[in-house]
């Protein structure tokens, strides 16, 4: 390997001679200039979607290809969705919960199981999709053949780019989405004059128009659907084509482009979607939207467009560096490098570019004011997305925004409390319509039309909980940012509304006189019954791990609110009583934490869902200081998954690396950070579920950071302790990171050498106390808003 290794390098090297600079030039973004770092790169174009590139501004995305006579650039906009019938549940259900209760809690739980399906879950109507938006098609004239071929993702400045050598003359194609000026660019270049002939069109796989607009515009519009039905938001987009030399027209929907020098491409788009209440669509022209968008866009000059992209970008994205490690492959084309890892080598830098690769598709995927990440964070190039790209409750969609506080990217958080508070008199319906309870309530599936009724299936349908755990991101919030304002405004009311729910949920276990839920899922797992004579599993059981774990969470988080907020009421006593007479999870006789109130036999022990481990992560009631007795029963139930199978999509992978970032195994950690990339990351680090799923990306990024950072654990007194490097791997013996934030609203810069801490420097957002702990050593420390203390590896 190691000669072609070298010779590849040799190759790799020789192209940089070319390295065109093109419009936006290397001086734009004022990073160092290093050919590799931070970069995915390739020597050639992309051959399917998912080899292709993807920038975005948390609303427009686009994947770009890099092809040379002929460039796709996939587009979306993020509220691009088919539409109602929705499901709106079965009012009156509540009166089969009981029954159903007393038939599992009699054993009974295949007449559970069907009560529940017969009688409380809608059908499941789909497909009713997120879309892509289209396509623009580049048709180039080139002559000769094409060389010195290089495409690239620069998640320094969040440009992806492509570069050629044809017939003697120096390409460079570049491709960025602006949060700033809202559109998508596109900048087509040469070094020598009059060289860039093509012709531009706007196309989509079904319901679409295109007309021309003047002499150097297009425009697409029509309504989403699947296939005439299910007709959702309105849209439109528009090309504007700005060249520089050479002639211009615009004819039929086809923009004709002679001999110019150089191109300026913008595209808007818009819809009328009103995420306030979305059906009630928004009446504003779409058409004006967009030429006023195109027209402020270009009204800039093209160092401003570019210069305003980047330092927005960067507002974000400089906040934090890492440096894992280097190594000759460095050098190597992304999907080598990658390649490589497959195969077994160790490779620091790649992990290093792929937890950043992570922050950069969450910025690029949830902006303030944008809708939150979905399954695919904004990139879809279907019109039946997998899973319909809906929002997943019941893990995805919390996943996706698991790296957001930790990795200091707080801003992007933001899109999903939007839309969670979004959901809420929806939930309040359905928690009164369908269980006859107070609160709002969340199921495991919503999307961009707000409905939360449970619906399909028992197995994945039957299961309440996915309000609670959104609510916990709004305490978490909170626990990292010190905003109290946030707390008393938002994040208090949606928990005491979710409690409101759990409280009136929660049931007594003749059994054991505990509080359980229930019936209800352990997503999206199955069981056999006692005493099964037939060979059919059942989901549906009481006082499920994951339920209690989630529901102990809430309490807590409403508590600790309270207490902060100074509220102590009828209501805050109502739910500490409940608390201590909640159920707990059981240890079962093979030492695993059972994920049942009972042991049954599974039908899956390779699981994808490792639902009842919530506690230890993303929850903290399960950890290495307050509950040591867990610890072997996690590790029991986790090797158990792992042996039979588990972990066998990206995001159940990445929450793998969590757990044992959490439980302070370096070694297990980075194993599985290893796997991630081996068994589920494509040619362009998007996570493979499969298929394409971005949650994975999310995790691991969120993973990483965990290995290198604690702050879960509080002692006795509540003060939060910030634990470092507590499950670093040898793998990446050397290295540093700075900008991570811990909870309590520290930030937290770490340097190391040979596996042992050098230095590190805390410094305190808002002023605060914390304990801060290497190995046995803790020390005391109390700092001032804007105040930093820098350590060195004896914490002096």
């Amino acid at each position: 390997m190691n000669k072609n290794i070298n010779k590849l390098i040799l190759v790799f090297l020789g192209l940089l001679v070319f390295a065109p600079q093109g419009v936006l030039g290397q001086s734009q973004s004022e990073k160092p200039k290093d050919e590799f770092q931070n970069k995915l790169w390739y020597t050639s174009p992309a051959k399917e979607w998912m080899e292709a590139l993807p920038v975005g501004n948390g609303r427009l995305g686009a994947m770009v290809y890099g092809g040379v006579e002929e460039e796709q650039i996939q587009l979306n906009e993020e509220s691009v969705w088919a539409g109602p019938p929705i499901p709106t549940g079965k009012p009156g259900a509540y009166t089969y919960i009981e029954e159903a209760r007393k038939l599992i809690f009699n054993g009974e739980y295949a007449k559970a199981n069907s009560l529940v399906q017969d009688n409380v879950l809608d059908r499941r109507i789909a497909p009713r999709s997120y879309q892509t938006l289209g396509e623009l098609n580049l048709k180039f004239n080139i002559e000769g053949t094409s060389e010195n071929y290089r495409r690239e993702l620069d998640i320094d400045n969040a440009i992806a780019k492509t570069t050629f050598t044809a017939n003697g003359v120096n390409y460079v194609r570049e491709v960025f989405s602006t949060p700033i000026d809202q559109v998508i660019v596109v900048l087509l270049t040469a070094d020598k004059p009059n060289s860039i002939s093509l012709d531009l069109s706007l196309d989509r796989p079904a319901d679409f128009e295109v007309a021309s607009l003047g002499n150097n515009k297009i425009k697409m519009w029509g309504q989403a659907s699947h296939k005439g039905k299910h007709l959702g938001v309105k849209y439109e987009t528009q090309l504007m084509a700005v060249p520089k030399g050479g002639k211009l027209k615009s004819e039929d929907g086809v923009i004709s482009i002679e001999n110019a020098t150089s191109v300026k491409l913008l595209i808007s788009a818009a819809t009328d979607y009103n995420r306030h209440d979305p059906f009630k669509p928004l009446t504003e022209n779409l058409g004006s939207r967009n030429s006023k968008d195109l027209k402020a866009a270009n009204k800039k000059s093209l160092k401003k467009l570019v210069s305003d992209h980047i330092a927005e970008y960067q507002r974000l994205f400089n906040r934090v560096s890492i440096e894992l490690g280097h190594s000759d492959l460095d050098k190597l084309p992304t999907d080598e490098r990658l390649e490589a890892v497959k195969n077994g080598a160790d490779d620091a830098g790649l992990f290093e570019l792929y937890f950043q690769y992570g922050r950069y598709l969450l910025i690029s995927s949830s902006r303030e004011g944008s809708l939150p990440a979905n399954l695919q964070g904004i990139w879809n190039n279907h019109l039946v997305a997998p899973w319909n790209g809906d929002y997943h409750t019941n893990i995805n969609m919390q996943m996706n925004y698991w790296p957001a506080e930790l990795t200091n990217l707080s801003e992007c958080h933001e899109p999903f409390f939007s839309f969670i508070e979004s959901l809420v008199p929806s939930g309040q319906k359905t928690a009164k319509e369908i269980y006859n309870n107070e609160g709002f309530v969340v199921h495991h599936t919503t999307d961009v039309w707000h409905w939360t009724v449970p619906i399909g299936r028992v197995g994945y349908g039957m299961w309440p909980m996915g309000g609670a755990w959104a609510t916990g991101h709004f305490m978490e919030h909170y626990r990292y940012t010190g905003d109290k304002q946030f707390l008393e405004e938002r994040a208090y009311p949606i928990i005491k509304e979710s409690c409101k729910f759990l409280l009136d949920w929660l049931t007594t276990d003749p059994r054991s006189g505990k509080l359980v839920s229930g019936p209800s899922t352990s997503p999206e797992n199955k069981f056999y019954p006692p005493n099964n004579t037939d060979g059919k599993h059942v989901n549906l059981g009481m006082g499920n791990a994951m339920d209690q774990e989630i529901i102990y969470e809430s309490f807590t988080n409403l508590l600790d609110a309270a207490k902060d907020l100074g509220i102590d009421d009828e209501f805050t006593k109502e739910v500490a009583t409940a608390l201590g007479k909640l159920s707990l999870p059981q240890i079962g006789s093979d030492g695993r934490l059972m994920e049942w109130s009972e042991e049954f036999d599974e039908v899956d022990a390779g699981h994808r869902h490792l639902s009842h481990l919530y506690g230890l992560y993303p929850g903290s009631q399960f950890n290495t200081q307050d509950t040591p007795y867990v610890i072997d029963a996690i590790y029991r139930s986790i090797n158990h998954r792992l042996a039979n199978g588990g972990g066998h999509t990206g995001w159940s992978r990445a929450w793998i690396i969590n757990f044992y970032a959490r439980l302070n195994d370096s070694n297990k950690a980075y194993e599985n950070v290893k796997a991630l990339l081996q068994k589920s990351t494509a040619k362009n680090l998007f996570d493979y579920h499969p298929p394409f799923q971005i949650d994975g990306n999310f995790g691991g990024t969120a993973g990483i950071a965990e290995m290198l950072l604690h702050s879960h654990v509080k002692d006795d007194k509540g003060t939060v302790i910030l634990e470092l490097l507590p499950a670093l791997p040898s793998a990446w013996n050397t290295g540093n990171i700075t900008g991570l934030v811990a909870r309590g609203g520290f930030e937290v810069d770490l340097a190391w050498e040979n596996g042992a801490l050098k230095t590190t420097t805390i410094s305190s957002k808002a002023g605060g106390m914390c304990k801060v702990k290497l190995g046995e050593t803790t020390v005391d420390l109390v700092l001032a808003a804007g105040e930093k203390r820098v350590f060195n590896s004896t914490l002096n």
